[in-house]
């Protein structure tokens, strides 16, 4: 009896004692030869459920080959954050000791309610104050980090709880600032239907919680990208 690839994979994290919520990486645990064989069984699960919807995916030439195209989109894009390893950051010293307001921003975010699995879409703003102690970053980096943890199903405040903490531990900074504004299609697709309501959400560390004119001028120079 052949076991499911992600019977074998689960079994790793659960020997492991390792969480494997929708958010959660769980790159280590997966061979890399297993992701073809992974999205391999999400397909034929994918189309179990088109064809219990009572969707013709053999004479409906639309949607003949959407189960296929659904499971590479989970593994290969908008879930890729959850199997890929985390990217290469490299980090440089401040030499020259800059100890001023560094905003980066804003950056696109694509992620996706763990609740419905519907698109959660909208920019990102992330403030850093180094300190001579700090590591750099390359700009570019700050947008591969982020794709990294959002291309994952989640709620938008442990997004951006998850983004600061791997930000804190890789620059170590003396202040870290991060404030998010999104739309959720789990409320503009269904439900209420609100097509007018965002969220926001920051998170505040170090001298960004201490100071608050660091704080406010933060907040104030996002408000003049923004109009």
């Amino acid at each position: 009896m052949n076991v499911p690839v992600s019977q074998k994979i689960r079994a790793r994290l659960q020997a492991a004692n390792q969480r494997y919520h929708a958010n959660d990486n769980i790159a280590d645990y997966v061979e890399p030869a297993e992701l073809p064989q992974l999205q391999q069984e999400v397909e034929e699960k994918l189309l179990a459920v088109l064809q219990s919807l009572v969707i013709d995916t053999e004479g409906d030439h639309n949607t003949r080959g959407t189960a296929g195209r659904i499971a590479r989109m989970y593994l290969s894009e908008v879930f890729r954050g959850r199997y890929g390893p985390k990217p290469q950051v490299t980090e440089f010293p401040n030499i020259e000791r800059l100890n001023e307001l560094i905003i980066v921003g804003p950056i696109t975010v694509r992620s996706a309610c763990s609740h419905h699995l519907c698109p959660i879409l909208g920019s990102l703003w992330i403030g850093v104050l180094p300190n001579e102690h700090s590591n750099l970053i390359g700009l570019s980096k700050y947008v591969r980090l982020t794709d990294w943890v959002m291309s994952r199903p989640q709620i938008q405040e442990e997004a951006v709880k998850r983004l600061a903490d791997l930000l804190q531990n890789a620059m170590h900074p003396d202040g870290l600032a991060l404030v998010m504004e999104a739309d959720h299609f789990c409320m503009r697709w269904r439900g209420v239907k609100d097509t007018a309501s965002k969220m926001t959400s920051s998170v505040m560390r170090g001298s960004f919680l201490k100071d608050p004119n660091l704080r406010a001028e933060f907040l104030a120079l996002l408000r003049d990208r923004v109009r």
